[in-house]
């Protein structure tokens, strides 16, 4: 039987950019915040989650609750080093209601999850990323049936963005004339083997030619 804390959960999700020397691949991270009141709630398992500029990637967002829930709010927000914003929220009337958007500032976000038959689910999806979406993502989730408690608990996720246009082609083009070098390389070693052998042959013939002529003269002077 699982424990049912009480108070604020909040989780914290790690994200790093870093860039990738010699294939001109870059990475951005995205902080995922999970937070509520009276509520354990959870950002995923998977310890790194990894993205390519300009698809798309599932935050995902779960809560539980041991009295259910009536009217229970959330929201996810965007936090940068130079802007906030709420990025998306609704509010769910009970366990068997999906959940009622209020509010979307991002036509590049769904709600992708589904409060019916307990499961809990409040992740979204983001579209299209961009260098400018670094930054911290929060899951914020809100039960008026629980009490406000202060309890923390940390559940890391990194998100890593990677951006691999043109790098990849990059890549590619330095592989095939690395190839195409190394071939040259072993078609020139190959010819001179060659050389070297036909010409070894020829020497030898001459010089038994040579020894041939010279017994043939000799012969005469012995009769």
């Amino acid at each position: 039987m699982r424990h049912c804390p009480r108070g604020l959960r909040r989780g914290v999700t790690a994200i790093t950019s870093r860039a990738l020397a010699g294939v001109a691949q870059w990475t951005e991270r995205l902080f995922l915040l999970p937070a509520s009141l009276a509520l354990e709630v959870s950002v995923g398992k998977a310890a790194t989650i990894y993205a390519v500029n300009g698809t798309e990637v599932l935050l995902p967002c779960t809560f539980s609750s041991c009295f259910g829930f009536h009217n229970l709010a959330f929201s996810w927000s965007y936090n940068s080093s130079d802007a906030f914003r709420v990025l998306i929220s609704g509010t769910v009337k009970n366990e068997k209601s999906d959940p009622r958007l209020h509010l979307r500032n991002d036509d590049r976000i769904t709600l992708e999850g589904s409060t019916k038959e307990k499961m809990n689910n409040l992740s979204i999806l983001l579209r299209d990323l961009d260098f400018g979406d670094t930054g911290r993502y929060t899951c914020h989730v809100r039960n008026p049936k629980e009490k406000d408690l202060l309890e923390e608990v940390d559940n890391t996720l990194t998100l890593i963005i990677l951006s691999v246009v043109g790098g990849v082609v990059g890549l590619v083009v330095l592989i095939l004339l690395i190839k195409k070098l190394v071939t040259f390389i072993l078609k020139k070693t190959q010819e001179k083997k060659k050389e070297c052998l036909v010409s070894s042959s020829g020497n030898d013939n001459t010089e038994n030619g040579l020894q041939g002529s010279k017994a043939e003269e000799k012969a005469p002077s012995k009769a």
